[in-house]
């Protein structure tokens, strides 16, 4: 069984970092793109960093230059390393694993989540 288990969240100010961290087990983890996604009550999920089997990481223009993902395959686990938060960067936070996804950016080619890890970052 496939299980993908986030850790790390917490609330802070402005500013802060954070670093998140996506424990695997039941896959062949070093043969997926895994990717971070967060979602806000009411909103769309949204794509927010993906790091690719060789380690190829991409993000979005808005976390470009504050977020950072890596991966440790010896350790079937991802990183997030978050810096410079702002308040608009409050959301849930999931990763989520998937063999071949064509589009990193796409929840929907996504085979499997985590139950996600809540980030609040006040004024």
């Amino acid at each position: 069984q496939v299980q993908l288990v986030e850790s790390g969240g917490g609330s802070v100010q402005a500013g802060a970092s954070l670093r998140l961290s996506c424990a695997a087990s039941g896959l062949v983890f070093s043969s997926y793109v895994v990717g971070w996604f967060r979602q806000d009550p009411g909103k769309e999920r949204e794509f927010v960093a993906a790091i690719r089997w060789n380690g190829v990481p991409f993000y979005p223009d808005s976390v470009k230059g504050r977020f950072t993902i890596s991966r440790d395959n010896t350790k079937n686990s991802v990183y997030l390393q978050m810096n410079s938060l702002k308040p608009e960067d409050t959301a849930v936070y999931y990763c989520a694993a998937a063999f071949e996804p064509g589009s990193t950016a796409t929840p929907n080619n996504y085979n499997y989540w985590g139950q996600g890890t809540q980030v609040t970052v006040s004024s």
